[in-house]
């Protein structure tokens, strides 16, 4: 195992800079996930990390070595791709050994650790098997099997789980986390979906545009979000972002007053943004007059798209509220759970 560092890491291509001098540290044993939206360069980093593009200037450590200018084969890692990229005219034995064929080891050996990183996949019964009779979760484990088997310092996966089913992805999280568990592997993870994110992740790092947003824990991105971009980001269904300008130490927004707390404030007639989580609205008498648009049950929860004034705000209820389209109802919020952004986005 080893730590990963990226130092002022850039990336051009041509006169066009898409990455832009990121600093990283990834912890030995350390589970990291780059997360942001598609073409944010969540990928590209990966991949410079992997030695699959040319660092246009920075520096990227493995370990103790400075590793910029080492071919992949080189780098002592593994990587897992989106696609399996498997070998169909191979079996599940052959395609989990093959890169250590290639480094000369004798059969018996490979042998045997096919057949222990099988055992931690539940591979063992499919060995014999061509990838074309396989599952695509199984044929995912036989891709991670691939990269066990290397017994590599680092990690590597490029969105894994994009070609699978809700449910498969769901169970494949967790297998994906419970083996970094037993192995302890430094890993670093990318993905566009945030719920991975913030279920299987020890450290998130936010990416947009080529620039590194936040860095942090999952709950540290959820409670206390850097900056607008952040806050819309992390949390399924997204924060709300309510407009509004700052009267008499409270916040106007759309005829309406929204009571923030003690302390929280900025300066009388600046333009900001309330943030309120959906779970932390509720059902009252008096708050945010809203007009219901869309109910959304999903069972444990029901999910409300609701519309105040010009801005769409969405609530989630445990209770199962009787709602139509259509209905007003009003929205309270504990002011205590409460974010607010001044004029740049940025956290106040």
């Amino acid at each position: 195992m080893a730590e990963v560092q990226v130092r002022d890491v850039r990336k051009s291509y041509g006169s066009v800079e898409v990455i832009h001098g990121l600093d990283i540290d990834i912890a030995d044993g350390e589970f990291v996930v780059l997360v942001g939206p598609s073409g944010c360069g969540k990928s590209t980093l990966l991949r410079m990390i992997a030695g699959l593009e040319d660092i246009t200037a920075g520096e990227v450590r493995i370990g103790e070595r400075r590793v910029n200018n080492l071919p992949p084969a080189k780098r002592d890692i593994a990587m897992v791709f989106q696609s399996y990229a498997l070998y169909p005219h191979k079996t599940v034995e052959a395609n989990m050994g093959f890169s250590l064929k290639l480094t000369g080891m004798d059969k018996a050996a490979i042998k045997a650790e096919v057949a222990k990183a099988a055992e931690i996949l539940g591979l063992t019964p499919y060995l014999d098997r061509y990838p074309r009779s396989l599952s695509g979760g199984q044929r995912q484990r036989v891709a991670m099997g691939r990269a066990i088997v290397r017994n590599p310092q680092v990690f590597l996966f490029d969105e894994p789980l994009s070609n699978l089913d809700a449910k498969l992805r769901v169970q494949m999280r967790t297998e994906i986390r419970e083996l970094h568990q037993r192995l302890q592997t430094t890993t670093v993870y990318v993905t566009h979906d945030q719920i991975e994110a913030m279920t299987m992740a020890d450290k998130i790092v936010v990416l947009q545009d080529g620039y590194v947003e936040q860095i942090g824990t999952p709950l540290e991105l959820y409670d206390t979000p850097r900056n607008r971009f952040v806050a819309s980001f992390i949390g399924s269904p997204s924060m709300n972002l309510i407009e509004g300008q700052m009267t008499g130490g409270t916040v106007l927004a759309g005829g309406e007053t929204i009571i923030l707390p003690a302390g929280l404030s900025a300066p009388e007639g600046d333009k900001v943004t309330v943030g309120i989580r959906p779970e932390h609205l509720t059902l009252s008498q008096t708050g945010l007059p809203c007009t219901v648009r869309v109910v959304e049950p999903t069972g444990s929860e029901t999910h409300v798209v609701l519309r105040f004034q010009d801005q769409e705000v969405t609530a989630v209820f445990r209770e199962r509220h009787k709602l139509a389209p259509g209905d007003t109802v009003h929205l309270a919020h504990d002011p205590a759970q409460l974010h607010l952004f001044g004029a740049d986005g940025a956290r106040i």
